[in-house]
């Protein structure tokens, strides 16, 4: 069975057993994060598309590192001679699927 669901403004399908990274979501390492914004539902027969969310359908994770991604550069140079470099590291979760319900 997977799922679409909607989390962070984007969309992942997942499975039981995926471990993908989202944005940061509240919540320490171990515990358990509940996605209720669930897009559609597939697997086995027809799948459920919601309209625009499954009811009564859920998908439970757990969290197994909050952190941060690699550092990305943004490097501007003018002709006039100057120069300016900045970074920045975007914080993510990173979540096992537990559970698919619905």
């Amino acid at each position: 069975m997977y799922a679409v669901i909607r989390t962070g403004g984007k969309q992942y399908r997942v499975a039981e057993g995926d471990v993908l990274r989202i944005e940061k979501v509240a919540g320490e390492i171990g515990t358990e994060v509940t996605f209720n914004d669930i897009l559609m539902l597939g697997g086995s027969g027809s799948p459920k598309i919601g309209q625009p969310t499954v009811g009564g359908a859920k998908v439970v994770g757990k969290i197994l590192a909050q952190d941060k991604h690699r550092r990305v550069l943004h490097f501007r140079k003018e002709k006039e001679g100057w120069t300016r470099r900045r970074g920045h590291r975007q914080p993510y979760t990173e979540v096992r699927v537990t559970s698919i319900s619905g």
